[in-house]
C-alpha cells in the first residue's frame, strides 16, 4: 500500500521577484519547489498532493490531513501569513498520528513552533559549503546514507538553536565557516512523529541531490503511522559513496 504525501510549500519564484532574486531560484528550481520535493518519491507509488498559501482553504482541512500520512513543510517568507487556526490544525492532527517533516526554514514555520514549544531562532548567513555527517546510523532515516556527504552551496544554519532536546540526532551539519548545526532531528508528539531537516535553501538546487532525496523517502517512512509503514515498501536506491 502507497503512502498518503502532503506537501506545504511557499510559491518560490513569486516570493524571489519580490525580493530580487529570481535568476538564481528559477535556475535552482524551475518548476518550484513542489515538484522538486515530489521528485523524491517518484518510482515509490505514493500519492503525493501540494497545498499552498494560495490555496490553503481547500487543500489544509480536515479532511486532507486525516487522508495523509505525512506532510512536509516549507515555509520561509511568508510564515506569518498562514492563519493562526491553520497552523492549530496542523499541530493537533500530528498529536493525533500525522507525521510532520519541517524542511529547512521551516524551523520558523507556525506548526513546527507550536510542536516544539520554543522561538526556534537559530543562527545563519548566506551561502557556503556545507557537509553532513550521519550521527545516529542505526536510525531508519539514515538507512542507506553515507557517513557523510557534502553540498556545495547551502545557506549555513549554526547554533544555538533554540529547540527542545530531540529524541535523536540523526545528522550533524559542518559548514566551511567552521559552524556546526544540528541538522536532522526526530520528536514524538502524542501519537505523531516530526523530523527536522535543516538543508533546502531555495537558491540552491538541493533537494535536486540524490543523497537528500533519499532522506525525504526515509523520512516518509519512518514518519508514517505504523500500520501504514509496515505495507509500504520503498527502494532506498543508496548512493555508490559520499557526493
Amino acid at each position: 500500500m502507497s503512502l498518503n504525501i502532503l506537501i506545504y510549500a511557499e510559491d518560490v519564484i513569486a516570493n524571489a521577484e519580490r525580493h530580487g532574486n529570481a535568476d538564481a531560484v528559477r535556475a535552482a528550481y524551475p518548476r518550484g519547489l513542489h515538484a522538486a520535493i515530489a521528485d523524491a518519491f517518484a518510482g515509490c507509488g505514493h500519492t503525493v498532493r501540494f497545498s499552498s498559501l494560495e490555496d490553503l482553504d481547500a487543500t489544509l482541512t480536515p479532511e486532507s490531513l486525516d487522508a495523509a500520512d505525512v506532510l512536509y513543510w516549507w515555509g520561509h517568507a511568508r510564515h506569518g501569513d498562514v492563519p493562526d487556526g491553520a497552523a492549530a490544525l496542523v499541530a493537533e492532527k500530528v498529536q493525533a498520528g500525522l507525521g510532520f517533516v519541517a524542511l529547512h526554514s521551516a524551523h520558523l514555520a507556525k506548526p513546527f513552533k507550536l510542536l516544539m514549544g520554543t522561538s526556534c531562532t537559530l543562527g545563519w548567513r548566506c551561502g557556503e559549503s556545507e557537509r553532513v555527517w550521519v550521527a545516529a546510523p542505526y536510525h531508519p532515516i539514515a538507512s542507506g546514507v553515507p557517513p557523510y556527504f557534502d553540498l556545495p552551496d547551502e545557506e549555513m544554519y549554526g547554533e544555538p538553536f533554540d529547540i527542545p532536546s530531540p529524541e535523536d540526532t540523526v545528522f550533524i551539519g559542518w559548514f566551511s565557516g567552521g559552524e556546526v548545526f544540528r541538522s536532522g532531528l526526530t520528536y514524538k508528539r502524542g501519537w505523531g512523529k516530526v523530523f527536522y531537516f535543516q538543508p533546502g535553501h531555495e537558491e540552491y538546487p538541493v533537494y535536486c541531490h540524490p543523497t537528500v532525496r533519499l532522506i525525504l523517502r526515509n523520512a516518509a517512512l519512518w514518519a508514517a503511522p505504523a500500520a501504514r509503514r509496515a505495507e509500504t515498501a520503498c527502494p532506498n536506491m543508496p548512493p555508490d559513496r559520499p557526493a
